[in-house]
């Protein structure tokens, strides 16, 4: 008898069949301050130098390094965003942080180190010229690369694009995903429970994550156990969106629609995969007026697609936003401090690293089944357990840690 792992699919295939021929969606300009978290399609280029003139790192006395060591008039005060004027010679210049360095000096000694008579301050021995002085273009330069495209717009980036007095920029578009929930079974929240029904968890779940990994969601609808209904939908949803996900209905069972919908409406690329949890995953693509839609089937249960969604989802937006940094989550070789053993598929397990001063540690939640959402709460990274392996506290063991970028 065939064993039935040896047509699962590994996730390395699964990943490149996912992101084969993605490229990035269309550009839009927008205001900077309407920005935050949204990837730069083109490079924006510095218009300024940064900083902007010669500048005090600290509040002092500006003078030339020849005449440390000795007693100065103070010949001027530079207040920050005042014009400094020249400096005499055998003077120096009471002058504050960010001020301007007025020219012909070539240094700066803070304040604690000055000994002050009225308008004469003694300066210290063996100042080194440039010694606390911020030099013009010491962070940019005109003309140079100032953010690469497919930056995602954090707060650090805003403050430069700022700083250059740019308003606005070329972003890429959000994504737009259509979210389809498959099963008689589930209704929203808000709704009364029947016999045999449960709330949908994985809605609000993967819109979260969507939007974390820079998407939009411009549609969401349930999907009835039903062949026509959910050819129906999957063709309305393709016409709107980039991607379609989605959850339940892609294993074996005679309400599961989704493969045969799609086997039928479009292409699919894999199915059946060798991670656990999340075995019964489909990827796959469905024609529509503009060319394609790539569709992700994750499972129903919410584990497997909250896992799936990191997997898959994360990277997937990462290539049609042109942001490499979503293309991989960041690896961490950590010490478990769990046992476990696996069969024939891959682990993904929910831990919580804990950073430490001996090393960082992770710990596994104790119960890792693809039904207990209560697991990924708290989790922080997914521990990759290789197929036919057991790990043991001490062992070293490599995580994905969980970063929308």
């Amino acid at each position: 008898m065939a064993d039935p792992t040896s047509q699962l699919q590994s996730v390395e295939d699964a990943l490149a069949a996912l992101l084969e021929g993605v490229v990035p969606v269309a550009s839009q300009p927008l205001a900077c301050a309407e920005a935050a978290g949204r990837v730069l399609a083109d490079d924006v280029a510095a218009r300024l130098d940064v900083p902007a003139f010669d500048n005090s790192a600290m509040d002092g006395y500006a003078l030339r390094a020849a005449d440390a060591g000795r007693w100065l008039k103070v010949s001027q005060r530079i207040a920050a965003g005042s014009q400094a004027a020249p400096l005499e010679a055998g003077t120096c210049a009471r002058i504050f942080t960010g001020s301007e360095l007025p020219p012909g000096a070539d240094c700066v000694v803070m304040q604690e180190r000055v000994e002050r008579d009225g308008d004469r301050a003694k300066m210290p021995d063996g100042i080194p010229a440039g010694d606390n002085v911020r030099r013009r273009g010491r962070d940019v330069s005109t003309g140079e690369r100032l953010l690469a495209a497919g930056t995602r717009l954090e707060a650090a980036a805003l403050g430069q694009l700022a700083g250059q007095g740019i308003t606005q920029v070329k972003v890429r578009r959000r994504p737009r995903i259509a979210l389809l929930s498959t099963g008689d079974e589930i209704i929203d929240p808000g709704e009364a429970l029947a016999p045999g029904q449960i709330y949908n968890s994985n809605r609000p779940m993967l819109r979260r994550l969507i939007e974390r990994f820079g998407g939009e969601v411009v549609m969401a609808k349930r999907v009835a156990d039903d062949f026509d209904t959910t050819c129906q939908l999957l063709s309305e949803a393709a016409e709107q969106a980039d991607v379609v996900i989605t959850t339940g209905g892609v294993s074996v069972g005679e309400e599961d629609h989704v493969k045969a919908a799609l086997e039928k409406l479009g292409q699919l690329d894999l199915w059946r995969l060798a991670m656990r949890p999340g075995k019964p995953l489909a990827l796959g693509r469905l024609p529509n007026a503009s060319g394609e839609a790539r569709l992700v089937g994750l499972p129903g249960n919410p584990v497997s697609s909250y896992v799936g969604a990191w997997i898959y989802l994360r990277p997937l937006l990462g290539a049609l936003l042109g942001c490499p940094a979503l293309l991989e989550l960041p690896k961490l070789r950590v010490k478990a401090d769990f046992t476990t053993d696996t069969k024939a598929r891959r682990h993904y397990m929910r831990v919580d690293l804990r950073f430490l001063p001996e090393g960082i540690i992770a710990s596994a939640f104790a119960d890792q089944n693809s039904a207990v959402l209560s697991s990924c709460v708290t989790a922080n990274a997914l521990a990759v357990i290789p197929a036919h392996s057991s790990v043991v506290p001490g062992d070293i063991v490599e995580c994905l840690w969980l970063t929308e970028a």
